[in-house]
């Protein structure tokens, strides 16, 4: 039987080679799932105490336990006393804390106060078109980010330059179909067996297994992913349940540094010891020779091979002709994709991002213009499906916001050059998009004809022109243009010819430059 004292201390080993990179993976799941909500709190936190919030403020911006108390109070048509105590104020934080606001309940709850605050018309459905949009991205992108983070610890464990990419890995696959489908089904079963309370608890941790399974193999079938997760933890639920009990006193730390202590340890420390119990579980299972043990198909996963082995296995391997055969060179410490079960498209192969690539003048150009205009188009779809209102999100008339294209041309002037770096790359971008926040709402505030950028009521913010949390998630959206679109989109502009590329900018030129003149001056 294994021991959770074991467990631990082999997850504090794994840690010591890859804190940096572990931290980083638990909050990027933290930002982009709904996973570790109270880790993130200090970043979206949002006090709307003593303000009259409207609708679209109340929906767009209010904490979770707002939304719940307003819920509530307007399906009893009461005052509710007990949330206007101090029980109140502790109860209101853990909600904050613990329940995420893009979780599929809170979704659901959300759609109730729509449909309670106001009548049904259009921006309703466009509010409940959000919803739906919110329960679509949890099962067809947050589930697979969360398989990955799961191989990224699983490799980790042996493996310690294993890449934070790595949580992308089914999409680079292509292979996201199955596991999109089993963990649907995982959090059906999941949600059916909580209306039985006592059963919930139980399936919760019988089902806690399948991430992993599907992060080892995610062409397993359905039911042997949860056939295999139910042995796997036959007479070891009640053990993980203690377990996970023996972190209480870092969450409790936790709570009264709003999430801090999470993040920057408590998330990866579970993790990964709940990782090294999968493994434990994984090998006796193996070993035991007992039915679908062959599902576990991936045995480096445990255990490092030889130099040698490894060229025995390349040598066979450039005999199929696969993704991986012109390649002869893989980096040392990380995991030799080419032996994995799956194997990606030729085209997935050789990444888009280049550190040492220059992007000319033109191709400068270009970009800033389709990274303004995906900064309104980002924005406008995100307040209008949050909000249920069109708004035009840029100081301009038309449909670009500078802010966006001129960091990104500073991203590429300043950041590319350490891109290599992510963490640092991610730092940096995030202090380019704080200043230049800074700086364009304060030069603009004079202006009483553009909308003037207020984060009043934000959890960290400067003079409320700028807050830590939209400087975090601009960073987000800064590296996928660094790593990704931005190279990309230099590829499509320069397989243009050039008529059509004097045709695009010039047009893009005139526009931009009448519709600036128009709103500074008329």
């Amino acid at each position: 039987m294994w021991k959770t004292s074991d467990l631990k201390k082999k997850a504090r080993g794994s840690m010591k080679h890859n804190m940096k990179r572990m931290i980083s993976v638990c909050f990027l799941i933290a930002m982009l799932t709904t996973a570790y909500t109270s880790s993130t709190f200090f970043i979206h936190h949002y006090n709307s105490n003593g303000y009259d919030l409207s609708f679209s403020e109340l929906t767009g911006n209010a904490p979770t336990s707002q939304i719940i108390e307003d819920t509530l109070e307007q399906l009893m048509n009461k005052r509710i006393p007990v949330f206007h105590s101090v029980i109140g104020f502790f109860s209101t934080l853990l909600i904050d804390l613990y329940i995420s606001g893009r979780s599929i309940i809170f979704s659901i709850i959300k759609a109730i106060h729509t449909l309670l605050f106001r009548k049904f018309e259009w921006a309703s459905a466009f509010v409940l078109a959000g919803v739906l949009l919110a329960i679509l991205y949890q099962y067809l992108i947050a589930n697979i980010l969360f398989i990955g983070e799961k191989r990224f610890f699983l490799e980790a464990k042996n493996y310690h330059s294993t890449k934070i990419s790595k949580i992308f890995y089914l999409f680079k696959l292509r292979f996201t179909k199955n596991p999109v489908w089993i963990m649907f089904c995982r959090s059906v079963y999941q949600a059916l067996w909580n209306l039985t309370i006592i059963g919930g608890f139980i399936k919760h941790y019988e089902y806690s297994m399948i991430p992993y399974i599907l992060a080892e193999n995610p062409a397993i079938d359905r039911s042997e992913a949860f056939h295999l997760s139910k042995q796997l933890m036959k007479g070891n639920k009640l053990h993980l349940f203690r377990m996970h009990l023996s972190f209480l006193h870092w969450k409790i730390l936790s709570f009264f540094t709003l999430g801090l202590v999470n993040l920057i340890f408590t998330n990866p420390y579970i993790t990964a010891t709940d990782t090294e119990l999968y493994l434990v579980l994984r090998k006796k299972y193996v070993r035991s020779r007992l039915p679908g043990y062959e599902q576990f198909n991936d045995p480096i996963i445990d255990v490092v091979p030889s130099e040698d082995e490894l060229l025995i296995s390349k040598a066979l391997y450039d005999d199929s002709e696969g993704p991986y055969c012109k390649i002869s060179y893989f980096a040392p410490d990380q995991y030799p994709v080419f032996l994995y079960s799956i194997q990606p498209p030729k085209s997935e192969i050789h990444s888009v991002w280049n550190k040492n690539r220059v992007y000319d003048f033109p191709t400068c150009v270009f970009i800033f213009f389709t990274f303004s205009i995906f900064g309104w188009l980002f924005e406008t779809c995100m307040f209008l499906t949050r909000e249920g209102v069109f708004s035009n999100r840029g100081l301009l008339i038309g449909p670009w916001i500078p802010l966006y294209g001129f960091c990104g041309l500073l991203i590429l002037k300043f950041v590319q050059r350490i891109s290599h770096l992510p963490i640092l790359s991610f730092l940096s971008i995030m202090t380019i998009y704080s200043v230049v926040e800074y700086f364009f709402d304060w030069i603009m505030k004079g202006n009483h004809k553009l909308i003037n950028i207020n984060y009043h009521g934000y959890f960290m913010t400067l003079n409320r022109h700028t807050f830590l949390g939209g400087s975090i998630f601009f960073a987000l959206v800064g590296c996928a243009f660094l790593y990704y679109l931005a190279p990309k989109c230099a590829d499509y502009f320069l397989s243009l010819s050039k008529k059509w590329k004097y045709i695009i900018l010039s047009t893009l030129s005139i526009l931009f430059i009448t519709d600036l003149i128009f709103t500074l001056f008329f």
